[in-house]
């Protein structure tokens, strides 16, 4: 058993409450935006957008607390968290260039978590 496997509860409780923190993002759009990124968007599609986002971030980490508790659903939480973590990082890399510098512990952070969240996966034994 990895330190992994052993601490997954854990992991997934402080991960999940941190990513729950992007309810400021469903709460006040742009003061979210200039903390992550460091630009904004205005606009009626920019709160649409930035509060979806946001509440879909919340709810991930929801998951995440969840799913430490209920290790039956722990895979698919694990699965969609990871994904979710590495597009974001991947669309930043790909079209945000110039938000780099400021995107950087949103960066780290998500990279570092999915890939935890990946050696979960494969370590942890699964359901027959």
């Amino acid at each position: 058993m990895t330190i992994i496997t052993r601490h997954i509860k854990w992991i997934m409780l402080v991960t999940g409450i941190i990513t729950c923190s992007m309810v400021f993002a469903a709460i006040a759009p742009e003061a979210a935006l200039m903390n992550t990124f460091g630009a904004s968007m205005e606009g009626p599609l920019a709160e649409i957008v930035v509060r979806s986002w946001g509440a879909l971030i919340t709810l991930v980490g929801g998951m995440l607390i969840y799913g430490a508790y209920h290790e039956v659903h722990r895979r698919l939480i694990l699965t969609v968290a990871a994904i979710g973590k590495l597009f974001l990082v991947g669309l930043i890399f790909a079209y945000g260039s110039a938000y780099l510098d400021k995107a950087m512990v949103t960066i780290v952070f998500d990279t570092t978590v999915a890939l935890i969240y990946i050696a979960y996966l494969f370590a942890a034994p699964t359901a027959e």
